[in-house]
């Protein structure tokens, strides 16, 4: 699997210049089926890091192998600086929510929340810090029902609680929005962002980019279990906007060029109409308006300007779009 050539190598300014987690050449083969295939990757340390791909792209199994519960085929990665092959090592510093959150659904959020921080080493979580994460994650009026009349998106968010008992300082999501209505999504969205504000590497997962783009600012884009992008988000909008011509007489098609020509910018001819690849430096809308004048004194008469920029969400689905 290739890596696009959008791939960024620089990690974003940040008072941490070490990665909170490197991914080096990691393969997964479970029999003749690879779930993960030679990815290669930083997250860096103080970032909200989107793991973004379709359905089977390898993410929930990368995330398992950083939590050592899944051993890897090949390959090397570290959390916080320690290998993968010593888990017992950083698995304090690491909090995750893996796939459907299990509580018990007869006793309430704070009993539940208040076992589990029975069974995290070397922690000690009190009753304040349990109502703490029961309030960052909106639960704290109904910290006493029972779990087992919480919907969906209720669980998902005492998950989120669950994975930050013991004060992690690298926090794994996997898909935390799934199955959750436009409400539930963005109220997680907003609990990442908290998450991230308390200073906690996220690395979260999705096979919706829609879901993380206003939230991550770092990217890491797999397809079959290979890498195809990692880097800043806005980086995937970098590029020429399209201004897109037509004249109202098509036998003008060919005047109308010309008179595009002269800007010195590529020209493509689509029959009935033209585009022209723009700088998007900013004076875009002002290059229209030179275009429109310049058709006018031609005595062009246009039906058609359109500038268009790219679209991050077109962009992802061009980096994991199958053709077959």
């Amino acid at each position: 699997m290739t890596t696009s050539s959008l791939e960024s190598t620089t990690d974003p300014t940040r008072s941490d210049p070490a990665p909170a987690i490197t991914v080096s050449a990691l393969t997964k083969r479970f029999g003749r089926r690879v779930a993960v295939d030679s990815a290669s990757f930083t997250v860096p340390a103080g970032s909200v890091t989107g793991l973004v791909g379709p359905n089977g792209a390898g993410k929930t199994t990368l995330l398992a192998i950083l939590l050592g519960l899944v051993r890897p085929t090949s390959g090397e990665a570290t959390v916080r600086g320690a290998s993968i092959d010593d888990p017992a090592s950083y698995v304090s510093e690491v909090g995750a929510l893996i796939e459907t959150p299990a509580f018990h659904p007869a006793v309430s959020a704070r009993t539940n929340l208040r076992s589990l921080a029975a069974l995290t080493p070397g922690a000690a979580i009190t009753d304040s810090d349990i109502e703490d994460l029961l309030s960052l994650v909106g639960l704290n009026d109904r910290g006493g029902d029972r779990v087992g009349s919480y919907s969906l998106g209720m669980k998902q968010r005492l998950g989120i609680a669950a994975a930050l008992l013991g004060d992690p300082s690298v926090v794994l999501l996997d898909e935390p929005t799934n199955g959750l209505d436009p409400v539930g999504m963005q109220e997680v969205r907003e609990i990442i962002g908290a998450v991230a504000a308390r200073g906690c590497t996220v690395l979260v997962s999705s096979h919706l980019l829609s879901e993380l783009e206003q939230v991550c600012d770092w990217l890491v884009v797999l397809r079959r279990g290979g890498l195809l992008y990692q880097g800043p988000l806005a980086d995937l909008t970098v590029g020429d906007a399209i201004l897109q011509i037509a004249p109202a007489d098509p036998a003008d098609i060919d005047r109308l060029a010309t008179a595009a020509a002269e800007f010195g910018r590529p020209v493509t001819n689509r029959a009935d109409a033209l585009d022209i690849a723009v700088d998007d430096d900013g004076d875009a809308e002002g290059f229209a308006a030179e275009i429109s004048r310049a058709a006018y004194r031609s005595g062009i008469v246009l039906r058609e300007l359109h500038l268009e920029r790219p679209d991050l969400h077109r962009r992802y689905l061009d980096l994991v779009g199958d053709p077959a």
